[in-house]
């Protein structure tokens, strides 16, 4: 089964482990937090780096790439040697990627939306998102073999759920969604006019009434957990989200587990 391991979500920094159960093995979604907390919340996770043969970029801000660099060159220590796949624009835009590559001469392979990667034994599907950067991603993983087959939803950084993204997360039976500001506290907040409207745009974040309504459209009797993502700590709380979450959840009558990804601390999903 697939676990996702998510090291660090917020805008301080973002992180996060896909594992496949059946293999041990990995893929990276982002690296923008220190060498020393990655390589504590991986063992505390309990995953093996030495598995980890991936790293897939979301987008070029640096809350996501920016501590890839010493990572990649940690981990060359110990003889791992990640391939990095992201879009040839977000390549191009950011110079903390360019430069972790070339550090330790890792294997690169730009994608695009609608391409199917096969990593670790998972097929990984990038689709656009809508997001004021060079170019946004988020990702569904499936497994490539088995007998119960599994799937993971991973979006964040979006002003708007796009159609397209809906589609590529229907049915997962794992969803990390990002939830990341209450549109009261955002317009209360101490943040500069321009920078309120960025968030609130659609090439922004998702609110957590936005990201409660797509929840609504995707939830279904087989998804067993979902993870609120990306939760802004200065325009919103742990709890809102977690409450507004559970509340769809509730409503549709459901099973399925809430939780919320912290800036500073692990939580898996499973």
């Amino acid at each position: 089964m697939i676990r996702l391991h998510i090291l660090a979500s917020g805008s301080g920094g973002n992180a996060a482990i896909v594992e496949n159960g059946t293999t041990g093995e990995g893929v990276l979604i982002d690296c923008g937090i220190c060498k020393r907390d990655f390589f504590a919340r991986a063992e505390e996770a309990g995953f093996d780096l030495a598995g980890l043969r991936a790293v897939v970029v979301t987008h070029d801000h640096g809350d996501h790439t920016k501590g890839l660099g010493v990572v990649m060159r940690g981990l060359a220590k110990a003889g791992v040697v990640p391939t990095v796949r992201t879009s040839a624009a977000i390549f191009a835009a950011s110079a903390p990627l360019r430069d972790a590559v070339a550090s330790v001469d890792a294997p690169f392979a730009p994608f695009a939306a609608g391409d199917v990667l096969e990593l670790v034994g998972l097929a990984v599907r990038p689709f656009r998102t809508s997001h004021d950067a060079a170019e946004s991603y988020g990702f569904r993983f499936d497994e490539l073999e088995g007998g119960e087959s599994d799937s993971l939803g991973y979006v964040t950084d979006t002003g708007i759920m796009t159609e397209e993204a809906r589609d590529a997360l229907a049915g997962v039976r794992l969803l990390a969604l990002e939830s990341n500001h209450d549109a009261r506290m955002l317009e209360a907040g101490p943040y500069p006019y321009a920078i309120k409207q960025r968030i609130a745009s659609e090439r922004g974040h998702l609110s957590n009434a936005q990201a409660a309504e797509v929840l609504g459209r995707l939830a279904h009797n087989d998804l067993r957990h979902v993870a609120a993502m990306h939760v802004s700590q200065e325009n919103n709380t742990y709890r809102l989200p977690r409450e507004v979450f559970e509340a769809v959840i509730a409503e549709r009558g459901l099973a399925t587990t809430v939780s919320v990804a912290f800036q500073n601390r692990l939580v898996t999903i499973e």
